[in-house]
């Protein structure tokens, strides 16, 4: 492999190579930077390029290397950092143009236990105002497109990290998932992720001028989105190391003894009365004969009904965000966010005064019936999606758009509601009208295990293969290809 190549890597690979001395930080960091230089200006992935403190970061790495100091578990892998987390001395716009001079002063955990591992931030990625769409587009920093094609949403609002790891800008992306927000852009993208589980990643904003909601805090996790399943059980036992900044985080380690027997997947089709579409349903059964093949025991089965817990926890969701931010958003956000919220707040009638507390403590009965179910399926296969991943601006379209991108979404944020970690990983490239497609499917895992998920993510994985591959042949052959006016 040439040097121009590197970026090719995954983490795991890659890591084998910079801690071993074979490759040195700097110049497994300098190839990301070619490549993100190369394919950014199409994409807008990255809207802050920190190319020149990488290549310093990575050079000190190097040095400390040489001078016998032990490497961390991510030693000179490329990363991005979503623009809605504080890394010091940057801006935490959050997409939105009032706030892009607000300075972070110091790292949020997630970047400091990612910098702690040996990881080097090559640049910062998109999001949409207020870090709450399923699509990627701001006044501030514009719109990121999909490597796949103008023709798909590149996901949100993680769309950035989603856009650039697959595209091959740093082997790992940095995003969060209040409601989706890591895994739809995995889905767009054909990515894989885990939504960890209630306090597994620690989590705070020092530019932060006042707490979060309650139900912010509980549905809201930090998190990465890579292009292999592997990539996950290298990285993960990074991001959970304890901070006390976060005094909710729960400090469990990654992974827990293997259980005894072939482990039981509930598996499920249904959709909740939204229309199935004939690939998401291929996709799902390469899913189920992967986790048969690999040895799961696969039993289709109704798990608890998501529906009615994850259209619960998004309502009561929507009436802390009209209590707490509908101000902010109605003073700094553009008019296409303000008239998205208006249609969420159709979607979701808001859940506020006292239904808004009782709706709180019922959580508990949602995340009750789960763990109970869970005690005999550990792990829970559905769709992520009802159909294929949906076109830009789908959620600017009305009741409809909103109607499409999240309100058939139950199975996200059901486990955003339930605090439970879901991995989401492509099962099938579809063939479609427009061209080839990634389809992603979810797996939900019992608490406290996002490793059980990733080891059936990456057992998916190993039939169907990494997406980024026929992602990388596509984006090569486009770019031979003349651009019409």
């Amino acid at each position: 492999m040439t040097k121009s190549d590197i970026w090719r890597l995954s983490a795991t690979d890659l890591t084998a190579l910079t801690r071993s001395g074979d490759l040195s930080a700097e110049d497994a960091v300098q190839s990301s930077i070619d490549r993100m230089h190369q394919v950014n200006p199409d994409l807008n992935a990255v809207v802050e390029d920190l190319s020149t403190e990488a290549l310093e970061r990575a050079r000190r790495l190097d040095e400390a290397r040489a001078q016998g100091v032990p490497t961390g578990p991510l030693h000179g892998v490329p990363v991005t950092i979503k623009i809605n987390v504080d890394q010091k001395g940057h801006a935490t716009s959050n997409g939105v143009v009032a706030l892009k001079d607000v300075i972070a002063p110091d790292d949020a955990p997630i970047v400091r236990n990612l910098q702690n591992a040996g990881a080097v931030v090559i640049g910062r990625t998109n999001t949409p105002e207020f870090s709450f769409r399923a699509d990627t587009d701001n006044p501030l920093h514009g719109r990121t497109h999909n490597p796949w094609g103008r023709h798909i949403s590149a996901g949100g609002s993680s769309g950035g990290a989603g856009a650039a790891v697959m595209a091959g800008i740093g082997a790992l992306a940095h995003g969060n998932d209040i409601g989706g927000s890591l895994r739809f852009p995995a889905a767009a993208n054909g990515a894989v992720t885990v939504k960890p589980g209630l306090g597994r990643v620690p989590a705070w904003n020092p530019s932060q001028r006042a707490e979060r909601g309650l139900l912010a805090q509980s549905m809201s996790v930090q998190g990465l989105i890579t292009r292999s399943a592997a990539d996950l059980h290298l990285s993960m036992p990074s991001l959970i190391a304890a901070d006390p900044r976060d005094p909710f985080h729960v400090p469990m380690p990654w992974g827990a003894e293997p259980m005894d027997g072939p482990i039981k997947v509930a598996f499920t089709k249904e959709t909740f009365g939204y229309a199935l579409h004939p690939e998401v349903d291929k996709a799902l059964d390469t899913a189920r004969e992967a986790l048969l093949d690999a040895g799961y025991q696969v039993v289709e089965v109704s798990p608890p009904d998501a529906f009615d817990c994850g259209r619960s926890g998004y309502r009561a969701l929507m009436g802390e965000v009209l209590t707490l931010l509908k101000s902010d958003i109605e003073a700094a956000g553009s008019d296409t966010i303000r008239d998205i919220f208006e249609v969420y707040f159709q979607e979701f009638p808001p859940i506020t005064g006292t239904e808004l507390i009782q709706m709180m403590a019922k959580r508990t009965h949602f995340a009750r019936e789960w763990a109970m179910f869970m005690q005999d399926y550990p792990l829970v296969l559905s769709p992520f999606l009802p159909q294929p991943f949906f076109g830009p601006d789908r959620d600017t379209e009305g009741a409809e758009g909103v109607h499409e991108v999240l309100g058939c979404a139950v199975y996200s944020y059901a486990m955003n509601f339930l605090g439970l970690p879901a991995a989401c990983v492509p099962a099938r490239l579809a063939d479609l009208p427009n061209g080839p497609q990634p389809i992603n499917v979810q797996i939900a895992a019992q608490r406290l295990r996002e490793d059980m998920a990733v080891d059936a993510a990456a057992a998916i994985e190993s039939r169907v293969g990494q997406m980024c591959l026929p992602l990388w042949d596509k984006m090569h052959a486009d770019s031979l290809t003349p651009k019409t006016k």
